[in-house]
């Protein structure tokens, strides 16, 4: 067993020049979103395309007795108005002048599925409200359906410091899906010579241990505890966890370790998709 919380990447194996050539970055006017589409342009190319997308739509009828016009809530030009506010302030925080902006009618998690569109090599960018995972996955709040639906990689952010990401966590169990999400997480590292700590869970479902180590070399953390749990453990210490995805969508994917952890870290969670897992 090896521990080494201070591992970096190997410089030789991975561009310096890596990111998303294109990042869509939900928003609705809250600080959250704000951070999303911050650390969203923090992991875009140079160059990339940057789409601030904000949806809005109207509350369910109620059925009662007639009143003296609409209320705000169930007003669409106020509500429309309400989202054009919130991406141009967010433009306006960031100095974004060349991002471009979408304001669009609609679910908010089915407007950014639609901005995105069949783009595995794409990242869509989300803001955590906190939203526990039970709620979530009932009520459907956008990170969850995102997670679960995205063809492209997704990020979950939460607030971290300006220099994001300064430390990552990354889970490999010797899968391919985790040597791309280790390849990521490397070049990432790289980019921004922040420290890397790759960690292998040995409670869950048989790793293949060979594999794993292979992937992650000599500088990674063995725990005993199931991926989810000791992700989020490890990551309490970091401001970015990044995770493969098995590609589950529908009721199979509530039960993913990447839906999991997207939910109970402190941290940011980058969930890396390729075009296999669409």
């Amino acid at each position: 067993m090896t521990s080494s919380r201070q591992t970096t990447t190997d410089a030789t194996s991975v561009s310096e020049g890596f990111g998303f050539h294109r990042v869509v970055v939900g928003i609705d006017g809250s600080r959250e979103s704000v951070e999303a589409a911050r650390q969203g342009r923090r992991l875009a190319a140079a160059g990339a395309e940057i789409e601030l997308v904000s949806a809005y739509q109207l509350a369910p009828p109620i059925v009662g007795p007639a009143g003296g016009g609409a209320p705000p809530y169930d007003d669409e030009d106020v509500q429309r108005e309400v989202a054009v506010r919130a991406v141009g302030a967010a433009v306006d925080e960031l100095d974004a002048g060349e991002a471009s902006t979408m304001v669009a009618y609609g679910a908010a998690w089915d407007v950014l599925l639609s901005a995105v569109g069949d783009e595995p090599d794409a990242l869509l960018a989300v803001g955590s409200h906190g939203t526990p995972r039970l709620a979530g996955i009932l009520m459907g709040s956008t990170a969850t359906e995102v997670i679960h639906k995205a063809p492209s990689s997704v990020l979950v952010a939460r607030a971290a410091g300006a220099r994001f990401p300064a430390k990552i966590v990354v889970g490999v169990d010797g899968s391919e899906r985790s040597a791309a999400a280790f390849t990521v997480a490397r070049a990432i590292a790289q980019r921004f010579d922040a420290k890397l700590w790759p960690v292998i869970a040995h409670g869950g479902d048989p790793v293949d241990t060979e594999a794993a180590v292979a992937i992650a070399g000599s500088g990674h953390e063995d725990m005993p505890d199931d991926p989810a749990t000791a992700l989020v453990a490890a990551a309490a210490e970091a401001d970015l966890l990044v995770v493969g995805s098995r590609g589950l969508h529908g009721l199979k994917a509530l039960g993913s370790v990447s839906e999991r952890v997207a939910h109970r870290a402190r941290c940011s969670v980058l969930i890396v998709r390729s075009a296999e897992d669409v």
